[in-house]
């Protein structure tokens, strides 16, 4: 019987896996996406006036880059340069969020200048410097693990979450100019050596960690002191089942999609507050759209509007959400997505909403109106299969 059920909840797991991290083969090269297509079908390459970047990874195995796409002032996309990591990829799903982030305190408008990416098929992380001409490569270092997958940073502290392995977290110092040092005695383990691990975030102006585990169907949590050193773990199991993605709101609440094993029409988003301590407990949920695999949440910047991609179901939802943790749905398909919508990211002052599309290799651009609609602007073709994690500033 006990080997039986554990057939069981591997078959779950895999079944979530492959719908969270839907990549579909290409049979032709990836082109080029400077050109890219708007839903009336006219070739753009210059939206009118620069107004920022989106990055995501190329997570090759021949070799991990970032893919670097110019922000035009109406949202819209140009593949503007390409940088390699110093790493390798994996060439398909990572079953995570948060691959590429933006860090750092420089002067733009989301006072970042720095951006952070794993090489999951190399087991390294590499750090960038944010310049007027592109990205430099500041460091690759190892991932104190295997498989990395997502990264936290707050002030001179970064976490990577190693999902391979036995999987653990692990610390690094942030130097000013963009290099890692690892932090020794940083690096701790997950709940189970098969927790299959998805993101990592700080939470309470950085005093905690939070980690969602998809195989355990557990979130947990570890203090973090000024030194970089984890304390105790605290853990609570998801209020639905397979926690996958979050995001941070305002009021120590975190906002976590639940695929639910992948099943038909049981996806659930849930709100969780954290303490200083590292407890969590339930604040707000399950609240459910009817829609598959929920798998990568982002919340606007006023902290009122959260969506949720849902990978099996090809959309979006929309959810009200606010700083007491509370939810409910405001648009149970709030748009139509290319195949498997994956990683989300939202431009400066939420404006404009980003959706990396595995199925078909694409990004999807859309407007972000005052009441948390969205309208298609653009798509941007010919990624390659695998690319992986979404940043925009």
């Amino acid at each position: 019987m006990k080997q039986i059920k554990g057939i069981s909840i591997i078959a779950a797991t895999m079944f979530t896996l492959a719908a969270c991290q839907k990549d579909v083969k290409s049979t032709s090269e990836p082109v080029a996406a400077a050109a890219t297509e708007t839903p009336s079908g006219i070739t753009s390459r210059d939206g009118g006036g620069s107004a920022g970047h989106v990055y995501t990874l190329n997570n090759q195995t021949s070799g991990n880059r970032v893919m670097d796409f110019k922000r035009a002032a109406n949202g819209t996309l140009t593949l503007e340069a390409t940088y390699a990591a110093g790493g390798t990829g994996t060439g398909g799903g990572l079953g995570n969020q948060g691959a590429v982030i933006l860090a750092g305190e420089g002067e733009d408008d989301n006072g970042n200048n720095l951006l952070l990416a794993v090489n999951a098929g190399s087991n390294s992380i590499s750090s960038f410097k944010i310049t007027g001409s592109g990205l430099t490569l500041q460091s690759t270092v190892s991932s104190g693990g295997m498989r990395p997958v997502s990264i936290a940073q707050h002030n001179d502290l970064v976490f990577v979450l190693n999902a391979g392995g036995n999987g653990n977290i692990s610390g690094f110092h942030l130097s000013e100019n963009g290099t890692l040092q690892p932090i020794a005695n940083s690096t701790k383990p997950l709940s189970s050596n098969a927790s299959g691990a998805a993101q990592v975030s700080f939470v309470n102006d950085g005093e905690v960690l939070v980690v969602t585990e998809k195989a355990t169907n557990k979130i947990i949590t570890y203090t973090v002191n000024e030194n970089g050193i984890p304390g105790m773990m605290h853990s609570i199991t998801s209020a639905n089942t397979t926690p996958f993605g979050f995001a941070v709101g305002k009021e120590e609440n975190i906002f976590v999609s639940e695929a639910a094993g992948g099943a038909p029409g049981a996806s659930t988003l849930s709100s969780y507050i954290v303490n200083e301590n590292g407890s969590i407990s339930l604040s707000h949920g399950p609240v459910g759209a009817n829609q598959s695999a929920a798998c990568w949440v982002v919340i606007t910047n006023n902290g009122k509007y959260a969506y949720t991609t849902n990978t099996a179901s090809n959309n979006l939802t929309t959810f009200n959400v606010n700083n007491n943790g509370n939810i409910s749905v405001n648009t149970a398909i709030s748009a139509t997505t290319q195949m498997g919508p994956i990683d989300a990211a939202l431009s400066k002052n939420s404006k404009y909403l980003y959706i990396l599309n595995s199925g078909t290799h694409s990004i999807s651009v859309y407007s972000v109106a005052s009441n948390g609609g969205l309208s298609s602007v653009q798509t941007v073709a010919g990624l390659p299969t695998g690319a992986n994690g979404l940043a925009a500033r």
